[in-house]
């Protein structure tokens, strides 16, 4: 319990928000129209017929829960690319994200705020110590 507490790891952050990305996605619900059911592709291409090749088919997938860390590449593709795991990619991310990500500036109201907070606290502390200095040397007997 006591590690868990003091260790962090990066890779596992990225993938818990990868995570709960799609969770949001599912749980937002599914639309359902006659557009998105594909009604007009159904009584026209009918029983047995070829929907992949239809553009409708590629546009309405690409709308779905999309992974950006989860392969799902048949496995012939994901070994000749290297293999990678789920954990190597995400850990990789995580690092590119340390490297590259520039944090937008705090407005300036904002910083006077957190520096008032710290300075009131430096004071509060600096008091203490003085008031815990001051007993401790009054106490002698």
């Amino acid at each position: 319990m006591i590690e868990s507490g003091v260790t962090f790891d990066f890779g596992q952050l990225v993938m818990d928000n990868e995570f709960v990305r799609m969770v949001r996605h599912a749980v937002g619900g599914v639309p359902v129209t006659d557009e998105l059911l594909g009604v007009d592709d159904i009584r026209e291409v009918g029983p047995f017929g070829d929907f992949l090749s239809l553009d409708s088919t590629l546009k309405f997938m690409r709308s779905q829960s999309q992974s950006r860390l989860i392969d799902r590449r048949v496995r012939e593709d994901w070994a000749a690319d290297g293999g990678s795991d789920l954990y190597a990619r995400s850990t990789a991310e995580a690092r590119r994200l340390l490297d590259e990500h520039e944090p937008e500036p705090l407005p300036d109201d904002v910083l006077r705020e957190i520096r008032a907070i710290v300075d009131g606290a430096d004071r509060d502390a600096a008091a203490r110590s003085r008031s815990g200095a001051s007993s401790s040397q009054g106490s002698t007997v």
